[in-house]
């Protein structure tokens, strides 16, 4: 027998003022000015709660879930911990959904608003810089690298987009919430970075200097700027060592998240041998 959550209200209109507020989320300054964003989907929302994040609404369709009968327990979960939960027809919930395929679930959630001096990272922290990266779903791929490489924070300097954004949500898979991130000037990030001690190595190609004939053993930022200038002259003159990877193709650049990922990787290569020569 399918399971069966409980809601606190069922909305079968597409047209019902719930939904248009809703919608009006989708915008960065209604986001700011309410603190909450919106999570969709199913393994987004569970990694949210995962990371400590609790709803204030989870609106749900039976419809569209993929397997009602184990993801009837996440609302039920949902409403013990204290949201509200709201149950949606197809058409009402179709008619909201940001992506294509949506599969039933879209959570309110507080918006994830942080600078750099709250964050708290170790003696050896790996960081991701982010100047000025204009599109969310290069932000969530590189949210996505840095929950895989373990990197202990992502710093969006000057950011042109938010944290709370949709599109960077979904692209993050919901890493958004798992990974540490804040949002901060050049200026203050930077000073941020020297204050913790941490070793900025910039990615750009205007170097001789491959991205493996670094050291990112120790405290390092990785930092990779704006998709179509890349980083600014202040990053620049501030990095201890700026780094190229080299291209043979005829296209002049790689994607920026690609980008990260790839010097983000080579500080994992070299901090995992590390570790494996200290136990030898």
């Amino acid at each position: 027998m399918l399971g069966r959550a409980m809601a606190d209200l069922m909305i079968t209109s597409p047209a019902n003022p719930r939904l248009k507020s809703l919608a009006a989320l989708r915008r960065r300054r209604t986001r700011e000015e309410a603190g909450r964003t919106l999570v969709e989907g199913y393994e987004e929302l569970t990694l949210a709660l995962a990371a400590g994040v609790r709803p204030q609404t989870l609106y749900f369709c039976p419809e569209l879930m993929l397997d009602r009968g184990t993801q009837t327990r996440l609302v039920d979960q949902v409403r013990a911990d204290g949201a509200e939960t709201v149950q949606v027809s197809r058409t009402a919930f179709e008619k909201v959904a940001y992506r294509e395929g949506p599969d039933g679930f879209l959570a309110v959630v507080p918006a994830v608003v942080r600078r750099c001096v709250d964050l708290a990272v170790s003696g050896s922290a790996l960081v991701v810089l982010c100047q000025g990266v204009e599109k969310p779903g290069n932000l969530g791929a590189m949210l996505r690298t840095a929950d895989a490489a373990g990197a202990e924070a992502v710093v969006a300097a000057d950011p042109v987009t938010d944290w709370g954004n949709p599109n960077l949500v979904r692209a993050s898979k919901g890493t958004v919430f798992s990974v540490p991130v804040a949002s901060d000037s050049t200026q203050d990030a930077l000073a941020w970075l020297d204050a913790a001690g941490i070793q900025l190595v910039a990615a750009t190609p205007d170097t001789d200097v491959d991205y493996t004939e670094v050291d990112y053993t120790g405290p390092v930022a990785v930092a990779v700027g704006a998709e179509k200038h890349g980083l600014t002259g202040e990053v620049l003159d501030r990095a201890a060592v700026r780094v190229r990877i080299p291209m043979v193709g005829k296209a002049n650049s790689l994607n920026v998240a690609t980008s990260a990922a790839i010097v983000i990787y080579e500080a994992v290569r070299q901090r995992r041998r590390a570790i494996s020569r200290s136990y030898q």
